[in-house]
């Protein structure tokens, strides 16, 4: 009975930072406890090297994926694409079917489109003046616009802290590597200094690979709501503004006439 009990496995799993460090320092055992890639080992041994500088570019990282996932959503909520509603709308307008322009306009989610909506409406108010009417469309429209730039500062700021974050890191694992070496003395060991010097260099890459995406992402983005801005505007004045390019009816009559007393 002793014998039974004494040879049975142990039933406390080993922790996972143990089967990590186990995994460090025998790599036959590390595969068979994480797999022939050893990924989790790989993953502790760079979170290790890189340091505390490394866990906070990866939570920089995890914040801009979620704020990048969160835009994508909101601009597709957004229907920034649709982009055929208010120019319609605006032709139908200068033709005087404004109730067809409202009724193209009604339930689309586009802010170009709402905003072109409510200049529609206000104009049709013969009871306010269009300085008020005015006023009341930019505020609106700079709402939309507002709420469309939401959270981009943060992609900003971790675009722009990210490389020097990594740079700091590499600075940090330099004087590391070069105290390892005072320390060493006369027994001055190569692999200390270069050993020392990759840790370091791990930080900018790690650095570089977060900001690079979250500058490109963050450039698209701006791009976006800067072209949503122009087409507000754009859209707005030509809801007070007459159409130039149409000659009016009066316009063709004297010339009709101007020709035919020529003749």
């Amino acid at each position: 009975m002793n014998e039974t009990i004494e040879n049975a496995p142990p039933t406390d799993a080993a922790p996972l930072q143990g089967a990590a460090d186990t995994a460090l320092a025998d790599p036959g055992i590390g595969a068979a406890l994480l797999g022939d890639g050893n990924l989790l080992g790989r993953l502790l041994a760079f979170l290790d090297a890189g340091g505390p500088v490394v866990l906070i570019l990866l939570a920089c990282s995890v914040v801009a994926s979620t704020i990048v996932l969160m835009k994508l959503w909101q601009f597709r909520a957004a229907r920034l694409g649709d982009r055929r509603r208010a120019p319609q709308a605006i032709a139908m307008l200068r033709r005087g079917r404004a109730e067809e322009a409202l009724a193209l306009l009604a339930g689309s989610r586009n802010p170009v489109a709402q905003v072109v909506a409510r200049a529609i409406q206000g104009r049709r108010r013969r009871d306010l003046p269009e300085a008020v009417v005015r006023e009341e469309v930019l505020r609106s429209g700079n709402e939309a616009i507002e709420g469309l730039r939401a959270h981009l500062g943060a992609l900003e700021v971790i675009g722009s802290v990210a490389p020097l974050l990594g740079l700091f890191g590499t600075v940090l694992g330099m004087i590391e590597a070069f105290r390892r070496l005072a320390e060493a003395g006369s027994q001055v060991d190569p692999a200390i200094l270069s050993g020392g010097i990759w840790e370091a260099l791990l930080t900018t890459a790690v650095g570089l690979a977060v900001a690079i995406p979250v500058v490109v992402l963050c450039n698209w983005f701006e791009r976006r709501v800067e072209r949503v801005a122009h087409e507000m505007d754009n859209m707005v004045t030509q809801v007070f503004t007459p159409d130039l390019s149409a000659v009016p009816e009066q316009v063709h009559d004297s010339a009709s006439l101007r020709l035919a007393a020529a003749d």
